[in-house]
């Protein structure tokens, strides 16, 4: 028994050391998606958020400490007023009316008393959900008069009635609202907040100066990737983003160096072995026709045209403009094209045909996928959309497809399957590398599954 229970304490214990990894990741995960993703927009978190929160302390402190103290001070002064007013009319003698400590109270005490009758007090108003007043003021006339009373804070804005039923008679005082509430809080609270918009509205202005050039850069940065041109971007913004500006510069000037030095050597080399096969063309063009002449133009040819993938290949579409092109026309003249091998091929095309592409990279790129599924398969269907910034193309056949471990494979230069689909006419196995690297030159990429007509699936997707 003992030797089975240690394995599974064992378990147990690192099951419930995984526990709060699981949850700490979960909750990192759902943070994540809470916070915003703009550099912009967490900038002025990180500015808005301390402002908020050291505006919210000092509210609260000035709320709780000189607020209700101050409420609570005058609250006590104005019922000590009213107590010693209850105790002069039930201690001294006074007039028929009145008139005596009425005057006293308003002269020298700024409260206008009125004595009424005898008669039981108005039923309680209905109050507000919070009011520091009514509590106050409720709970000083509870504590120093000790009678029954009737206050209204809500029925006028500018003075407090309070009602109390003494022995013989009822006392009704009005007083100001603000000798019994700080009522200039709002004046405190006006300036706080509009202090705190002037200034969150000044860095508004800065910090959007400070982000437009890193978006300028990232901006620049995702056009070279797709081969667009970017001559009227300059480095500006603060230091550290003007160093990263004039890097990518830098970095872009070698690339496009780089480029320009290998397409002149490719062009170098590709010119000195044609005119190589030029010689035995007309070499063999001098000679009678055999079976061995056959074969060698035979040889050129193929030569020829493996010399023509490895150039392209290796030169890429660089140094093609992006234009403005109708890719619902494209695909139309692709698929009637295709049609001349014999396959059936139907198109489909939804959203804005209008995508800033590189017409003649881009229909390379498509040729070669739709070629290849008219090699292999007797239905084509081509599907294109164009929606949420992305071009989409699908191409689909009924062949025999590719196995789901090996389509990784068939995108890599120079790799040819047993009954491959990606051979093309010289069997170079270059077809969908090119057509790769077309895509991932225009900011996307190109993956295979399995199409729903059984075949092999072809998905092209860039962003335009």
């Amino acid at each position: 028994m003992t030797t089975t229970e240690a394995p599974l304490s064992g378990l147990a214990e690192s099951a419930s050391a995984k526990q709060p990894v699981v949850t700490r990741e979960r909750s990192r995960g759902f943070f994540s998606r809470l916070l915003p993703k703009g550099l912009y927009t967490r900038s002025l978190l990180i500015i808005v958020v301390p402002i908020v929160i050291l505006q919210s302390v000092i509210a609260f402190v000035f709320m709780e400490r000189h607020w209700e103290r101050v409420t609570t001070r005058l609250s006590s002064a104005t019922v000590r007023d009213i107590a010693a007013i209850i105790d002069v009319i039930e201690t001294y003698d006074q007039d028929k009316d009145y008139k005596i400590i009425t005057r006293m109270a308003r002269n020298r005490l700024d409260l206008s008393m009125a004595v009424l009758p005898p008669a039981a007090l108005p039923s309680p108003k209905p109050k507000q959900f919070f009011s520091l007043l009514d509590q106050t003021l409720s709970k000083e006339l509870s504590g120093r008069i000790k009678r029954p009373f009737w206050i209204d804070t809500v029925g006028r804005s500018r003075f407090v009635e309070i009602q109390i039923k003494l022995e013989k008679v009822n006392l009704r005082i009005l007083a100001r609202r603000s000798q019994t509430y700080a009522s200039n809080t709002h004046i405190f609270l006006a300036w706080m907040v509009g202090t705190s918009l002037v200034l969150i509205s000044v860095a508004l202005l800065f910090l959007r100066n400070q982000i437009r050039p890193i978006e300028r850069l990232a901006d620049a940065a995702e056009g070279f990737g797709k081969g667009r041109a970017i001559d009227d971007f300059e480095p500006r913004g603060a230091r550290e983003v003007r160093r990263a500006a004039q890097a990518f510069v830098d970095m872009r000037r070698r690339i496009e160096r780089q480029i320009e030095q290998r397409t002149t050597m490719l062009a170098g080399v590709s010119h000195d072995l044609r005119t190589i096969l030029t010689r035995f063309r007309l070499q063999l063009a001098l000679l009678d026709d055999t079976d061995a002449t056959e074969g060698l133009k035979q040889d050129i040819s193929e030569m020829e045209e493996m010399l023509e993938a490895y150039v392209a290949f290796a030169k890429g579409d660089g140094d093609e403009s992006t234009q403005e092109t109708d890719m619902k026309a494209v695909l139309r003249d692709l698929a009637h094209g295709a049609e001349l091998t014999g396959a059936t091929v139907d198109v489909r095309f939804s959203g804005d045909p209008l995508i800033p592409v590189r017409p003649n990279a881009i229909k390379r790129c498509l040729i070669n996928l739709i070629v290849n599924a008219c090699r292999y398969g007797d239905l084509v269907i081509i599907s294109g959309t164009h929606k949420k910034g992305w071009l989409t193309v699908s191409v689909d056949d009924d062949g025999p497809g590719i196995p789901a471990d090996k389509r990784e494979m068939v995108f890599k230069a120079f790799v040819r399957l047993d009954q491959a689909r990606n051979q093309d006419d010289a069997g170079t196995g270059l077809g969908l590398a090119i057509a790769r690297d077309i895509a991932r030159n225009h900011g996307g990429d190109i993956e295979l599954s399995e199409a729903p007509l059984g075949g092999l699936r072809a998905v092209m997707k860039i962003p335009g």
